[in-house]
């Protein structure tokens, strides 16, 4: 590897980078959603309450029911069963039935999947789920008219009954499982205007689909909306994709309508819902505009999709080489960015701890290999060569053959032009500098160096601002 006295050394402060300045983009040859209101005429959804023996039965549970209906819920209308294709819906309805034969006809969450769809159970308790024999099965119905009075009335007789009867809440639509408590808190307790965040109503699948993830929402049905999905992002970027599809789905939830070109303009200023806006607010970053203009095409089902309608978000609009450079400057115009760089001296105490970082990148590659995590993502430290020499900038591991990575830049580079962060790089794991893996849950382990760079770095430049945000005329 090629090192200089003086070495550029970019040092990653957000890996979000900044975009681009608006440039001439050709039009999508996707073809657009189609237009209209988001939000189906007639809405139908369920959500059931898994019994637990030992506690209240079933016909004692239906009675419960009853009761609620006639006096907490009277604005529900209780029938024998849900019409398919209703011409003409005016009042909210439910349907409830009680499923006798649970281990058969509807088996709860395993265990192992309990890891991930369970919501506030204990050990304990989700054993007992497995030991459920019945269950009350609610099926709600209603126009757009009544949309949120009628899923907040189901949400909370949901809770009531599981509630009194010391069962488990079942969401059909996000296939979680939780516990009264959970629910309430979850779903309820925020709930203090008309809409409620839609972020605490639905739940979002982040998994590995080839060299990177996929996002995909599920139980957005119970608004009558169709579900969200982003393809191809990277590990790093999986919490930008999850607060991107919340803005949209908050967005398209307060009204906004889907236009023939398929655009659609997100604003996080101009979101009614205070608890989402103030939080994105606060989180963003320098240069962030806060806006970004989508484009929304139908997205092609995957294996364990839900059964809905399916509109990807696409970042077609923007400008780059490739999907991944157009996605990552559509992050950055929404959500900012803070690279800066930092020009180093090079010691022989940075290059020693260099050494050893490079040693560990043979069982680097072999637990790339054998699969990471979902959530769980190696970067390297590179090279690129620059009018001042080299900068060294983080890409993202999605292939690793031989000496050959491949992954995504995770920097804006401050004198590479031909680059930006995002763009698809190659690089050889002999030139590495230094690693950086992160887990699941957060912690990450490697770049030692930095403390180092800390010590030693000097005259830091920022990244130049690039903010760019496409012509979102609808027409």
């Amino acid at each position: 590897m090629l090192l200089r006295t003086t070495l550029l050394l970019l040092i990653c402060l957000h890996l979000s980078s900044c975009s681009r300045h608006s440039q001439a983009v050709q039009p999508p040859n996707e073809k657009p959603f189609p237009a209209g209101a988001p939000m189906a005429d007639f809405i139908q959804f369920n959500y059931s309450v898994y019994l637990v023996p030992g506690r209240i039965g079933g016909p004692q549970s239906l009675k419960l029911c009853n009761h609620l209906l006639r006096t907490r819920y009277k604005a529900l209308k209780w029938v024998d069963g849900i019409p398919d294709h209703p011409t003409h819906l005016t009042d909210p309805l439910v349907s409830i039935h009680l499923e006798r034969n649970v281990p058969k006809n509807y088996a709860p969450p395993t265990v192992d999947s309990l890891q991930y769809r369970g919501v506030g159970l204990s050990p304990g308790e989700q054993n007992a789920l497995q030991k459920s024999r019945e269950a009350i099965i609610l099926q709600f119905a209603h126009s757009k008219d009544h949309v949120w009075s009628s899923l907040l009335s189901a949400t909370q007789l949901a809770e009531d009954v599981a509630r009194q009867s010391g069962g488990f809440i079942f969401d059909e639509g996000t296939r979680q499982i939780f516990t009264p408590d959970a629910w309430h808190k979850k779903r309820l307790a925020s709930w203090n205007s008309t809409a409620p965040e839609l972020a605490t109503q639905f739940s979002i699948d982040l998994y590995p689909n080839g060299d990177y993830m996929r996002a995909v929402t599920l139980g957005l049905d119970k608004f009558g909306l169709p579900d969200v999905v982003v393809r191809e992002v990277p590990q790093s970027s999986g919490a930008q994709a999850e607060s991107l599809i919340n803005i949209f789905a908050q967005t398209i939830a307060e009204g906004a309508m889907f236009s023939g070109s398929g655009k659609l303009k997100i604003d996080i200023h101009s979101l009614k819902n205070d608890q989402l806006r103030n939080s994105e607010l606060k989180s963003m970053n320098e240069h962030a505009l806060g806006t970004a203009c989508l484009f929304l095409t139908p997205a092609t089902p995957d294996e364990g999709d839900p059964e809905n309608r399916l509109v990807e978000l696409s970042a077609a609009l923007y400008s780059g080489p490739d999907s991944l450079a157009r996605q990552e400057n559509m992050f950055s115009s929404l959500f900012g960015s803070e690279d800066v760089a930092h020009n180093v001296e090079e010691t022989e105490e940075l290059l020693a701890e260099s050494r050893r970082e490079r040693a560990k990148l043979p069982a680097l590659h072999q637990a790339f290999d054998a699969g990471l995590q979902a959530g769980e993502y190696i970067q390297v430290k590179a090279p690129f060569k620059s009018d001042r020499g080299t900068e060294w900038m983080w890409v993202e591991i999605s292939r690793w053959k031989g000496r050959n990575i491949t992954g995504t830049l995770q920097n804006d580079p401050v004198d590479v032009p031909s680059l930006h962060a995002g763009q698809i790089v190659k690089v050889n794991a002999d030139e590495v500098f230094d690693y950086l893996r992160t887990y699941p849950d957060g912690h990450s382990e490697g770049n030692t160096t930095a403390k180092i760079l800390e010590r030693v770095e000097s005259n830091p430049r920022k990244a130049p601002d690039h903010t760019e945000m496409p012509d979102c005329n609808s027409r």
